[in-house]
């Protein structure tokens, strides 16, 4: 049985300019919310979990190398089925937000997956406690064991802020908690309602006034979105408040010693490297953001620019609608110009119903795309309006399907990639739509046009987001000292804006709360500088590729196919890149600065 649609493809959407817009059949998870599929699953985790614990808590140091093997990949299958679920009741959540039967849902399997894997705590913390040349030797006796080191020596990291048996069950029970503030946040962004002109909007329809050609609309939308925001901002706090505490929390007592650590250890990269990358784009500053806007400024004609002209149309530019027929095109002409390969994997996400693109009433904003798990595929959400950076995002979102597509055949536990690499398919397939747009450029003004949307979406990526990440990293320690209040809060997110935007901007009364609606900082702190992260590394493997193209795209490709089984250094070091060494950045900077200047000499 199809899910059916829940409404009109265009409804919210820009109506019959776009065409026809895709959603998602979610059918390839389970056919229904109470299909037998469902309740299968449901009662077969349950028993495995019981019986995983059963067959081996207390016992991993009796293991040999292949009860070893056998223990890990009984636990891959847990986690598949799990993730199937999740992947399910999530997805259908995020179709529409507002609906309770669908949070319920949501809710309700997350509580049931979370108290039947609480017996498997035990696991990690037994690894934990083996010592490394018992391991050493396992690993010395199978070859197909040795495969899934990655998956121990990343659960090893822990080691050090490893809590007791007992505290670590009931951190692992209470995390439905912390989940409940994720969803109040989600329900209230997608219950935003927003008056523009008269008439009723999302937020996600509110943000795509920003980049209209028309000032006053722009303002208006800058002013309503301020307005709305101040009216919730007490909520928004809270959730901030809460999610912060609870986190200062468990990394008091895990011992951590930054807020970071943890989101370090995830990415499997570094602090050093995060730290020369923020202060490579901090110093860039001047050199990107700066030197762009005011360009920008001087293009718009104005004195001073507001934050409604950040991401403003030029002047020259055309305001035309690209329908997704168009779109589509567009994306798959670069990805198979690059590789015919490419172009095959992308294919289905358009043909077979894992692309849901409308803008629709309760539908969560923004964009994503989800691995649900190996033995299925990857979805991806848009909110698709049809505007230039729409077409961008969906090359990008693309590219995070392709990777992990690519990556599904390390299995369950070696495919998902560290948030740093899960950005490099993304941003290298904006990059090459980009590159073919530019190439097919009819004259001087197409190209400028072309090139200044580039530079901005690399700003926003690059600079914007470092810009986030101190923003949450003085939040984060402002919160150790005491409740924030709103305004509290507000002027942490200022201390960070004019320093990265620059001098030729002045920022409106109300622009202090645009930090709440902001996902990443509930959902995921600290992820944002993997956008910048990912940014730097694919402006070097595209120089990379520019300087030597014969071999790159098997290179490429064996990069995606790794997942997360390999560090960055080992799938860097083919491409001659290590981003360890702090001039790996400017020079990833220094791609954007040749935009820039190429946009200046437009000028002469």
């Amino acid at each position: 049985m199809k899910i059916q649609p829940l409404y009109d493809t265009n409804a919210m959407s820009g109506g019959g300019e776009l065409g026809p817009l895709p959603e998602w059949d979610l059918s390839d998870l389970y056919p229904s919310d109470d299909s037998p599929e469902l309740k299968r699953d449901l009662d077969w985790l349950e028993s495995a979990c019981a019986k995983f614990a059963d067959d081996y808590e207390g016992k991993l140091a009796t293991l040999d190398a292949t009860g070893m093997l056998e223990a890990i990949k009984r636990q891959e299958r847990i986690d598949s089925v799990a993730g199937r679920i999740m992947s399910y009741a999530g997805l259908r959540y995020y179709q529409l937000t507002t609906d309770a039967d669908r949070a319920k849902f949501l809710s309700d399997n997350q509580e049931r997956i979370t108290n039947f894997s609480t017996p498997l705590v035990f696991f990690t913390l037994e690894l934990n406690r083996l010592d490394d040349d018992f391991l050493t030797g396992l690993f010395a006796e199978s070859d197909e064991l040795k495969r899934y080191k990655p998956v121990f020596d990343k659960i090893r990291k822990m080691k050090p802020y490893q809590l007791s048996d007992e505290m670590e069950k009931f951190l692992h029970d209470l995390g439905v908690v912390g989940d409940a503030w994720e969803r109040l946040f989600d329900e209230t962004i997608a219950g935003l309602t927003f008056d523009i002109d008269g008439e009723e909007l999302n937020i996600e329809a509110t943000l795509n006034f920003l980049t209209d050609q028309n000032r006053d609309k722009r303002e208006a939308a800058a002013r309503e979105l301020a307005s709305v925001f101040a009216e919730n901002i007490k909520t928004f706090a809270r959730v901030h408040n809460t999610q912060a505490k609870e986190k200062e929390i468990l990394d008091r007592w895990r011992g951590m010693p930054t807020a970071q650590t943890g989101r370090h250890l995830s990415n499997d990269v570094e602090p050093e490297v995060v730290e020369a990358l923020r202060n490579a784009v901090v110093a860039a500053y001047p050199r990107l953001s700066h030197r762009y806007y005011e360009l920008k400024r001087k293009w718009l004609g104005l004195d001073v620019m507001q934050v409604w002209d950040r991401n403003a149309p030029l002047p020259m530019e055309s305001d035309r609608i690209v329908g997704w027929d168009e779109a589509t095109k567009t994306v798959m002409d670069a990805y198979n110009g690059f590789d015919a390969r490419m172009g095959e994997i992308a294919d289905p996400f358009f043909t077979k119903g894992w692309i849901d693109a409308g803008v629709k009433p309760g539908k969560a904003p923004g964009a994503f795309a989800h691995p649900t798990v190996t033995d299925v595929h990857p979805y991806v959400m848009l909110n698709y309006l049809g505007k230039p950076r729409d077409v961008m995002t969906l090359a990008h979102e693309l590219g995070h399907g392709v990777h992990q597509v690519l990556a599904a055949g390390q299995g369950e536990m070696l495919s998902s990639t560290p948030l740093t690499l899960a950005e490099t398919a993304s941003v290298f397939g904006e990059m090459l739509t980009f590159r073919a747009m530019l190439d097919q450029a009819k004259d001087q003004a197409e190209r400028k046009v072309l090139l200044a949307g580039k530079v901005e979406d690399m700003i926003n990526t690059v600079v914007r987001q470092i810009a986030f990440y101190d923003f949450e990293c003085k939040l984060h320690d402002a919160r150790r000292s005491g409740e924030l209040t709103p305004d509290d809060i507000n002027a942490l997110w200022m201390s960070v804006q004019a320093q990265s935007l620059g001098p030729a901007f002045e920022f409106m009364p109300g622009y202090e709360t645009f930090w709440a609606y902001i996902p990443h900082f509930v959902h995921s702190p600290f992820y944002v500088y993997a956008y910048a992260f990912g940014d730097g590394l694919v402006n070097a493997l595209y120089a990379a590729y520019q300087e030597q193209p014969e071999g790159f795209q098997d290179k490429y490709f064996d990069l995606l196919k790794a997942g997360g089984s390999k560090h960055h250094s080992e799938l860097l070091a083919p491409f001659g890149l290590d981003a360890s060494d702090p001039s790996f950045w400017d020079k990833g900077l220094s791609m954007i600065e040749g935009f820039i200047d190429e946009l200046e000499a437009m000028e002469d």
